[in-house]
């Protein structure tokens, strides 16, 4: 195997020894009832009742219709304004979506009748948010699947970098927001399901309910950029990481999950790319040119990804059998054998 090589921003020295379950082999420490206690405690987040839609840029002045928690709704602008209502309309259900805006306002397709910002019988508007990379609709109710989450007035998000440049994917997979977040939180499988990005990886740090991981990605066989990550769970179907050492410090990628119907999910990643080397702010000059690289980079990663959902949403819910208890034994029991 040739010989790795790493350039960038130096790191600091790893630990002198690392705690016990951060040892041994990769598929050891990939404990299964540990991953399963860290989904729990993310699932037990407050959301805010916010979900995402996907980037801002692909959201214009031409109705698109969503599936949000199992509600078809339409999302249009009003110029800049983010609008998002349910799809069918309150006179005889016609999808709103196939219709125009007219002055901002969303046109039905059949008679006419034109809606906005006010109700209309049981017709109801939501609370939108355009976030500048992100465009979310926020939802409350027993439909939302936590009826005990209250609203927010935002999203409840992770810190973001003051200059980047954004790049979004979203992809659908047959699987649920956990199983989404629960491939987030085992990043050890890496290096062996990902080897053309991944070309070494250490968990060197479980605190807090953040993963501290030493990682090099790589550029060419031989040649690669190590960084400190974090990853961690804002909110209930958000998982972030956010480069904290190394090239590029201050870079995040959010990881949402949007239930659409049951048993079906949309994957949407923002990466807001930063750096402090003098040159950057030519790149971000240049980010039009640059964004289809990182983007095709994401959904590379994503499709292999989303099969790891999947997988894992089939083994959770019986559709394939599963050979031990990685899915279904307590949380707090030692790693599981035959995995």
């Amino acid at each position: 195997m040739p010989k790795l090589k790493t350039v960038g921003n130096p790191l600091s020295p790893l630990p002198s020894e690392l705690p016990p379950d951060l040892r041994g082999p990769d598929w050891v420490q990939a404990n299964p009832h540990r991953i399963e206690r860290e989904l729990r405690a993310a699932l037990a987040l407050p959301s805010g009742g916010w979900y995402v839609l996907d980037s801002s840029r692909s959201i214009s002045g031409q109705p698109r219709r969503f599936w949000v928690e199992g509600r078809e709704l339409v999302a249009w602008r009003a110029g800049p304004e983010l609008r998002v209502a349910p799809d069918a309309c309150p006179h005889m259900g016609a999808s709103l979506a196939e219709g125009p805006v007219r002055d901002g306002r969303i046109v039905c397709p059949w008679h006419g009748l034109e809606l906005g910002t006010e109700k209309h019988g049981a017709w109801c508007p939501f609370e939108a948010l355009d976030d500048g990379v992100l465009c979310w609709v926020r939802l409350e109710g027993p439909a939302t699947g936590n009826p005990g989450d209250p609203p927010t007035p935002r999203p409840i998000t992770s810190p973001r970098p003051d200059t980047f440049i954004d790049s979004v994917m979203r992809l659908e997979a047959d699987c649920e927001p956990r199983d989404v977040i629960a491939n987030r939180l085992d990043p050890w499988h890496g290096v062996y399901y990902h080897p053309h990005t991944f070309k070494r990886l250490k968990v060197i740090g479980v605190e807090g309910g953040r993963l501290l991981v030493r990682v090099v990605y790589g550029m060419t066989d031989r040649l690669g950029i190590e960084v400190d990550a974090t990853f961690h769970c804002p909110d209930p179907r958000t998982i972030t990481m956010t480069i904290v050492g190394g090239e590029g410090t201050g870079s995040v990628v959010e990881t949402h999950a949007t239930p659409l119907r049951e048993g079906r999910s949309a994957i949407i990643e923002a990466t807001l790319a930063t750096s402090d080397r003098p040159g950057f702010q030519k790149a971000i000059r240049a980010a039009g040119l640059i964004r289809p690289f990182i983007r095709k980079s994401q959904r590379k990663l994503w499709v292999e990804d989303a099969a790891y959902a999947e997988r894992r949403y089939a083994l959770r819910t019986g559709q394939v059998p599963a050979a031990g208890r990685a899915l279904s034994a307590p949380a707090g029991e030692g790693p599981a054998q035959g995995h």
